[in-house]
This record gives structure tokens, sequence and C-alpha cells, in this order.
């Protein structure tokens, strides 16, 4: 091969990549709605990821993602309906499945999604039996054996590290992988991405913990949950390096919003009102035209009726739903 020819095939791995990157972004959730990243990705939104895309393109091989998510139903009934995988989950695998076949009209290896399902990472925090953990995380192999998602795989704490005491492999997990709270604090006392990161997870669990609480005060619950918060950006964390650890070459995604040129992009599973929102926290309605991810309470207050499917909660539907309010 010449060396023209040499150049001429970087380019056009170049350019392959940066396609597959330009598909990735329409799905992006970034920190700021406004940025203007969203609608025109910027030369940094390429740089930062262009390199570990191509190193898949010139090898020939799917390009791998891992995502940390799906880790349990949430405890708050005002945002699910029970605590397994419903519409909302099958949905989101539908989704991550297409996702990777839209990437083999570029590529045709396609690409690979690993879900590193984080419910046990948390479970003990947030007060969810590990067989809940467990039965949720089953509940959606079936999922993804049932939709045909062959693009579609999972890794948990157990494939981490092939224990049965999750108690243990949490405490494993902090030994070696765990920032100090401590540190955590002066963090997010010096560094705006990371205060940005903390009221929002300060937010989330003031909001999913407020039903489990009601003898609290508000601000007795707004104190408790501080603690929680900087406790979950913590495990968060953790997991997130114990990923990036087992697989280094693999492209970062994240179901929460992040910053524009982050190493984790993040990713949007479904359409929702709430870039926070995800299916474990929040049901799905059907209008006749679009799934819409919202807080349960929030379907019932539009009164959406619920539907059952195979002897469980599924779905709302809801054909007044009004769409002018629905944020992309």
């Amino acid at each position: 091969m010449t060396a023209v020819e040499h150049v001429a095939i970087g380019r056009q791995a170049s350019l392959l990549a940066r396609r597959i990157l330009a598909l990735t972004f329409r799905f992006r959730r970034l920190e700021h709605p406004d940025d203007p990243c969203g609608d025109q990705p910027c030369g940094q939104c390429y740089d930062t990821h262009e390199n570990r895309v191509l190193r898949y393109v010139l090898a020939g091989e799917p390009v791998h993602f891992v995502l940390p998510a799906f880790p349990a139903k949430s405890r708050n009934p005002e945002k699910v309906v029970g605590s397994l995988p419903d519409l909302g989950e099958r949905i989101s695998v539908e989704f991550l499945q297409s996702f990777c076949e839209q990437v083999s009209h570029y590529h045709p290896p396609g690409a690979r999604i690993l879900i590193c399902s984080d419910g046990h990472v948390f479970s003990d925090i947030l007060g969810i039996p590990d067989d809940d953990v467990t039965a949720y995380r089953d509940e959606l192999r079936r999922i993804i054996d049932q939709t045909g998602a062959s693009s579609v795989s999972l890794y948990s704490l157990d494939d981490a590290f092939g224990l049965t005491d999750y108690d243990e492999m949490r405490r494993l997990l902090l030994e070696r992988f765990a920032t100090p709270v401590d540190d955590l604090r002066a963090e997010v006392r010096m560094d705006l991405g990371a205060r940005s990161m903390f009221n929002g997870m300060h937010r989330f669990m003031v909001e999913d913990q407020s039903p489990l609480h009601p003898e609290m005060s508000r601000t007795k619950l707004r104190e408790h949950c501080k603690d929680f918060a900087y406790r979950m950006i913590q495990r968060s964390r953790a997991w997130g390096d114990l990923v990036a650890a087992e697989f280094p070459d693999s492209m970062r995604l994240s179901i929460h919003p992040q910053p524009r040129h982050a190493e984790k992009i993040g990713f949007h599973l479904i359409r929702t009102r709430d870039s926070w929102l995800t299916p474990w926290h929040g049901v799905v309605v059907d209008d006749g035209t679009t799934m819409t991810l919202v807080k349960r309470a929030q379907a019932e207050r539009d009164n959406a009726s619920l539907i059952w499917r195979n002897g469980r909660p599924s779905h709302y539907v809801n054909p007044e739903f009004p769409p002018e309010e629905i944020a992309s």
C-alpha cells in the first residue's frame, strides 16, 4: 500500500468514526439543555471521542459501548407502579438494539452495548432488597432475549467479583475504587461541575425519598439526603471506574446529563419530560402517537389509564396527553 493510499484509508476511517459519533450525539443528554452543541456538535465534541471509535472502525469490529444503568425500580410510589421492568424498560432495550443496528448503516459490524446494571451497587443505600434487584435484572434479561436484542448484554457486580455476598462485593468495590467522601465534599466546594452534579443528585434524592419519610420536615429531609447524595456519587464513580478498568477501550455512555466535552456521553433511552428521568423512575404514557416517560403521579393527574400486561402493571394510556408540554 502506498503512502497516499494509507492516508486516504485513514481519512475515510476518520470520517466514518465521525458519522457514528454524529448518530450518537442525536440522543445526547447535555448538562445544559440550551447548550449550542446540542443542535450542532462542535469540533471538540468529536475530538473527545473520535480516537476511541476509530480504533473499532480500523479493526473492523463492532463499536463497543458501556452503559451503567437499569439498577432497579425506585421505591417511590409517586414515580413507578411496580418493582419489575415494564414497558419503559422494554422500549429502552429495543431502542438500544435499534441504535446498534443504525450504526451498522455506516459500519457493517454495527455496535454492541453492555448494560452495566448497577442496582446492587446502590441497593443498601436506597433500602432496596438485593432480592428485588436480582429479580429486576433477571426480568430485564428476559426482555433482552424476548425482543431479540442480540447487540445488548448485561454485566453486574456478580460478574465483576464472582461472589454471592453483595455486602462483601460492595465493600470490595469501595475499597478498590472509591473516592473518600471528604474528598468529594472538597471537590463540590471547589469545582462547578462537581457542584452541579451534587446539586442534581441532591434534588433527586430529596424527591425520591420524600414519600418514604413523611415524618421528616423538609429541612431535615434535605439534610438527611445530603449524605445520601454524596454516598450515591461515591458509589456511582466507583462503579464507573471499575467499568472503565474492565473495559478501557469502550465508549462510555451515561443515563445522566453530561457536560458537552465530558469523557462520558449522556444518552436518552426514551422520550421524556425531564432530562433526569429514567424508566426505573417513571412510567410510560402512550397517547396513541408517542410513548413518553413521566412520573406516575403526573400520569394520574393527567387522568391516564393504567394498562396491565401479563398480570402486571405495564404503562398508561391517554389519547388526550398534551404533546406541546413534552420536551424532546
